[in-house]
């Protein structure tokens, strides 16, 4: 356990890239995504090409942000779940 977290702390472990990779519904959305983005980018002017990049910059940084606090709560949560367990032990 300790191994993993380590590995955890110095940022060796990237959760959400390994599974959205390997992940069968995300696959094919992301192949979909990457063929409209180059039809739409196809289309657009130098100008519109700058405005859609500073459109997905700050989508990126908005995902970045829900992202963590969402893995925040989900982590808080399964801790509290995890004491919740241990500290309702009935003996029979």
């Amino acid at each position: 356990m300790r191994k993993l977290l380590e590995e955890f702390w110095y940022g060796n472990i990237f959760p959400q890239e390994q599974y959205a990779a390997q992940h069968p519904e995300i696959k094919p959305l992301l192949r979909l995504m990457d063929k409209n983005r180059t039809s739409l980018t196809e289309t657009l002017t130098e100008a519109q090409k700058e405005v859609l990049q500073k459109y997905d910059d700050t989508v990126s940084e908005m995902n970045s942000i829900l992202e963590r606090e969402i893995f925040i709560y989900s982590f808080r949560l399964g801790g509290r779940f995890a004491v919740e367990t241990l500290s309702d032990i009935e003996y029979k």
